[in-house]
Formats: structure tokens, sequence, C-alpha cells
């Protein structure tokens, strides 16, 4: 389970206060809903939380057992109700055949997984999995589900979806606990969580940027995978751009890595990471999952104009996520990289209508999908072609349909007789019909 995971050899105490908060609220077998702006650093963490020896007897407890249980939703191609179900009862027998857990008749719960299956019934696949948590329950064992990128869901959950939450919490006593992640709490994902019904499901909780010490623990861990050896003043360089984001952080030493001949100054190495396109669509994902009152507030944040008690009120959310901090006696935004496309989208919402050109990452798509004009081009292929550095900080989805919404307003822009189609759940088709 821990082959791969750089989290595990984290020191016990990273993110001491975000671990201590969690531990307690899953001792009580409270819900939690971790909330953070996009790729900040969530499945950072968790994945410390999860995997990291001896987290469960600092945090949560030292006589209970707990088994947690990860369902990470990006691996859903289809975002529908049965499948993600599915996925989660599979998830649930992964995690118990990984466990040594006694008592447990695991041969009993995959094949209640295989049935279930088999007969493409819903009820069965979530009686499946609510049959297999009173199983962990019966033999003493308290269970969490992570359910990572929850917003991934957003758009299909129904009332009867939340009442089989609280169903499969009824059906263990109270004993299942669930962690959701996302860029936004439950009730601002969907109507079907109101603040009401969610006051005694679950609880929130923010996860900003990393605090110095443990941005450098990743910095350092990162360091050491890349074979990167930098001076202090590199290093100071990179972790101020990085500001305690994840994202920044991992995309700085990517940089650092493909240019590691060239020997940068701190100065160059600002200069190359701010204008890497990568970072700037990281920051368009961020900017675009903000509220029009949100960004507004931002650019008045950026051209130091004074705020009322009704716009921190409408921005509370940029305060929350770490997004907006208060330094030098005044409010500003957490990074300079950030900063840089803030004032990058205002000069660009001022230029608009003037020809633009295919961006690096633009053309590799649109030459990819030219060579497989009218064939599908899987996205998992877009990924490994377009993203080529994929494997170490991941691709969300949000930037695949991003980049192919660019290549679709410039191929119109240039009266190309080309366009892009899309075919639902796997890919995108290159046509001139």
């Amino acid at each position: 389970m821990d082959r791969g995971i750089v989290e595990v050899s984290y020191p016990l105490d990273f993110r001491k206060k975000d671990a201590v908060a969690l531990g307690e609220h899953l001792r009580h077998r409270h819900s939690v809903d971790v909330v953070g702006m996009k790729r900040v650093g969530i499945s950072n963490f968790l994945r410390y939380f999860l995997y990291r020896h001896h987290v469960v007897y600092e945090y949560i407890s030292r006589e209970e057992k707990f088994l947690f249980i990860p369902v990470d939703l990006n691996d859903l191609v289809e975002r529908e109700i049965y499948p993600f179900w599915t996925l989660t009862m599979k998830r649930i027998v992964d995690t118990i055949e990984r466990s040594d857990l006694p008592g447990l008749d695991k041969k009993k719960i995959e094949n209640r997984f295989l049935s279930s299956i088999q007969s493409q019934d819903l009820f069965l696949v979530i009686d499946s999995v609510r049959q297999s948590l009173v199983d962990l329950c019966n033999i003493g064992v308290y269970s969490t589900l992570f359910f990572l990128r929850f917003d991934r869901m957003r758009d299909v959950v129904t009332p009867q979806f939340f009442d089989n939450l609280n169903g499969l919490k009824d059906a263990t006593h109270q004993k299942v606990a669930y962690v959701f992640t996302s860029f936004r709490s439950l009730d601002n994902l969907s109507p079907v969580f109101t603040t009401a019904s969610l006051s005694l499901f679950s609880h929130v909780m923010n996860l900003k940027p990393a605090q110095e010490q443990d941005i450098k623990i990743i910095y350092d861990t990162y360091r050491k995978k890349y074979n990167l050896t930098l001076s202090p003043e590199q290093e100071k360089a990179i972790l101020d751009l990085a500001a305690g984001n994840v994202q920044f952080l991992q995309l700085a030493l990517i940089i650092m890595n493909e240019k590691r001949d060239k020997k940068l100054a701190p100065d160059e190495i600002v200069e190359q990471v701010r204008n890497d396109e990568r970072v700037m669509l990281y920051s368009e994902e961020v900017w675009e999952s903000l509220s029009l009152d949100e960004r507004d507030l931002l650019m008045k944040i950026k051209n130091n104009e004074t705020l009322s008690q009704d716009d921190k009120k409408k921005g509370q959310y940029l305060w929350d996520m770490g997004l907006v901090v208060h330094g030098g006696g005044k409010d500003m935004i957490f990074s300079d990289l950030f900063l840089r496309y803030v004032e990058k989208h205002e000069e660009k919402t001022a230029a608009d209508g003037q020809p633009v050109h295919m961006s690096k990452k633009e053309h590799s798509l649109f030459t990819l999908l030219e060579k497989h004009v009218d064939e599908i081009c899987e996205r998992d292929t877009i990924i490994e072609e377009v993203w080529p550095e994929y494997r170490e900080y991941g691709v969300s989805d949000w930037a695949i349909d991003r980049l192919v919404a660019r290549v679709r307003s410039k191929l119109k822009q240039q009266g190309s007789p080309y366009k892009i189609v899309t075919i639902r759940t796997r890919g995108y088709t290159l046509t001139t019909s």
C-alpha cells in the first residue's frame, strides 16, 4: 500500500494542527468536509494521514481499531451514482484485502461485491456496502470512508444519495464516518446539501496553504526525488514562489528539473516559473473556481482599494482558504504567482478581440488531434502526450477541458475548417464535418 507514496516518509508532526483537528473529529466519529482551494495540497496531507504509520495512535486512539478506506473519485470514468457506489464497494474490498483484521471473512465480502456488480442493481450494490461496513462494525472496527475530490459528483447527487449516506451511518450505529474533500463546502457544491441538513452530518475543516516548516518538508522530499542540488538562494526563491501551495511547489521543482543544466540564478528561477504555461493554467483553474464577487474582491485587493465589511462578507471564502492573507498592515493575495495571473487576466480582459497565437500546450493538443483526425483521442492519451509531467503532480479534469475549450476558440477565431467534438466519458475527436 505504501509503495510509491512519498508522504509516508514525512515526520509525524507534519501539518500537526490539521492532523490534530482531523484526528479529533474522527475519534468522535464526526464526518468531516475538508475544503481548500483547488489543488492546494489536500491530497498531499491526506496521503500522509492515510498511510503514515502511527497516525492513528498519535492523533485518534491507541485502543480502538480504525480502518481508513480511500475512495479517489478521480478514478470514476462516469460521474454517476451507480459507478460511485460500485467504486466505493470495490475500494472497501481492496482495503479489507490488504488488512490483517482477525475475525473477518474477506472472501465473503469479495463474493458479495462480485454478486452485486453482476446484478447491475444499484440497491444491491449499496446494500453490499452496508453489509460490509456492518461486518467491520461487528468485529469492533471503526471505518472511515475518504471520498477524495468529491466535487466531481456535484452535478449528480440527489436527496436519495444523501439519505443513503445517512443510512449507512444508522446501520452501523454511527460508527462509520466520512471525509469529503473539495474546493467548496458541501452546501456550496449542491442544493441537496443544505446548511440545515448538514448541521448534524458533517463538520467543515478548512485546509490553507502549508506553513513554512511543512512546505519545507514537502520541498525536501521532492528535491531528493528529482536528485536536485540547489543553493540556499535558489531554495528560498522556490519556497517564496510556492507560498505554501503544494501545486506551485511541485511545478517549480519540475521546471528546475527540466532546466537543471542551466544553473539558473534566483531571479531567473522566478522569471521561468512565473511565465510557465502550467503555472498559469493552474492559476486559471483556481480563478475559475471563484465567484464573480470573489474575483472582483481580488482585483480590489490587487489595486490596494479599501474594502468594506460587505466586501469581506461576500469574500469570506478567500480568507478561509488562505487566498488572501494579512501582512504588512494590509490584505494581499497570498502568492506572487497567483498575483501575476490576476494581473495578466486584467490585461487580457482589456485587450480582448486581439488575435492570439496558440500556446505550447494548445499547439501540442491540436497536433495530437490532427494526427488522428476523425478518430477518438482518449483522455489518457491526451494526458500522456500533452502533460508528460502528469505522473508527478496529476492533471485535473478542469485543466483538460479548459485546454480543449481554448483550442476550440482559437480554431474558430482562425476560421479553421476543423472542430473538436467531445466523446462523452472517453475523449475528443478532431473533424472537418
